[in-house]
């Protein structure tokens, strides 16, 4: 059973979190079932990029990303090559760790949060 290491944020979760998930899962929802309440606007229809996350260990594990989710990776807010929206996310085989940015983009309203 892979682990799901999220790595320390001040606002989602400040001392960091090691969950079980199982291949297969949604990281979003592997992500809320702990506690740690990522942001997700569009309700997880990759139509924003509120629950952008960088995979520091573990990407290639993940599923591939759609064209649709690299076109709205591109307006998220400090994108970086290992970049993926959460909720588009499958959990594969391999222990992920997993980076909150400090900021993002809610592009449904158009403001920072």
């Amino acid at each position: 059973m892979p682990k799901v290491i999220f790595l320390p944020n001040e606002e989602f979760c400040p001392e960091g979190m090691v969950v079980d998930a199982a291949a297969g899962d949604n990281l979003l929802e592997v992500a809320h079932n702990a506690g740690v309440e990522i942001h997700h606007a569009c309700d997880g229809s990759c139509a924003c990029t509120t629950c952008h996350v960088i995979i520091r260990e573990g990407f290639d594990s993940l599923n591939e990303t759609s064209d649709q989710e690299e076109d709205m990776l591109d307006k998220a807010w400090g994108l970086e090559m290992d970049s993926r929206l959460s909720c588009q996310c499958i959990v594969g085989d391999e222990d992920l760790v997993v980076e909150i940015p400090k900021y993002n983009l809610n592009h449904a309203n158009e403001a920072a949060h």
